[in-house]
């Protein structure tokens, strides 16, 4: 049971930063649990690539491809992005586990344009439905995120540095995007930390993957201590800030965390949102830890 004392912290922390959030934490072994609004729908940016790399991995271990199958991609065209292939020149030859750590680590978006494609939409959907995932959906890859928001504001992406408002954008609606929710996100990383519906060998990819992530800046902003780790996934628009993943203490206790945030204004760099992050992850893993 979530004590009020927990709930007021974690809006405190929000407020103190200026957003407002969905959070669900969960001992992945007790199935204790604590959360904000987290049935709610939220739009997922790029934590999606999530159920992008559970599919991969399972399509794997179901042998109908392999992990070091290689993928050429050419120079162009090259979807929107600020790392990874999104930004390099030259056409390069990549595995599918390579091309699945650069959409993890840096959150390459073409890099995940590559897999949606050769997974299917339809597949990676399915693959949620399996796991019980009702209330995860991806709609589309990156490219369709970026062609939505050029469509809805008039045929060009460029036009959001304009625009008066971009709180209508289906991108930025959960029932018209990428969606999840807080707690469906925790099941789902719940279910690979334990290989819950998912072979072992693709489960352990998976957490092998999303523990190379790269950025320091959110949940593990909150988990400073060098013998915690963390595997987790960011996600990022505008007026969205995200991060989901697992803490893993060194007496073997673990927790998923998901942490969903909507920001007031639309600017790019925000320390506060992105602290905040880690903060309300503390709060909720710290009351958990302490009720074992």
């Amino acid at each position: 049971m979530v004590g009020p004392d927990v709930v007021d912290a974690v809006k405190g922390a929000f407020a103190d930063a200026g957003v407002t959030g969905h959070l669900h934490a969960v001992d992945i072994d007790s199935g204790a649990e604590a959360g904000l609004d987290a049935d709610a729908p939220v739009v997922t940016a790029s934590v999606f690539k999530v159920p992008v790399l559970v599919e991969l991995c399972r399509q794997a271990a179901a042998g109908e491809r392999s992990l070091t199958d290689r993928v050429r991609v050419p120079a162009a065209p090259r979807t929107l992005g600020p790392t990874g292939l999104s930004v390099m020149l030259d056409d390069i030859e990549l595995s599918l586990r390579d091309l699945a750590y650069l959409m993890m680590s840096v959150s390459d978006n073409h890099a995940t344009d590559v897999l949606v494609r050769l997974l299917g939409i339809d597949r990676i959907n399915a693959g949620l439905a399996a796991l019980d995932r009702h209330d995860t959906v991806v709609m589309g890859d990156c490219d369709y995120l970026f062609s939505t928001i050029a469509e809805d504001l008039g045929g060009s992406i460029d036009a959001m540095d304009e625009a008066p408002s971009l709180l209508g954008l289906r991108a930025l609606t959960a029932e018209q995007t990428n969606r999840s929710t807080a707690r469906d996100t925790t099941a789902l990383l719940r279910r690979v930390w334990t290989d819950d519906g998912l072979a072992p060998d693709a489960a352990a990819e998976v957490r092998r993957i999303m523990a190379l992530q790269v950025w320091p800046h959110r949940l593990t902003s909150g988990f400073p201590m060098d013998d915690v780790k963390i595997a987790a996934k960011t996600g990022t628009l505008s007026h969205v800030r995200n991060e989901a993943g697992v803490v893993e203490y060194p007496d073997g206790s673990r927790f998923a965390v998901a942490v969903f945030l909507r920001l007031p204004g639309r600017e790019f760099r925000n320390p506060a949102a992105d602290a905040v992050i880690g903060r309300a992850a503390r709060i909720a893993v710290d009351h958990l830890r302490a009720a074992r």
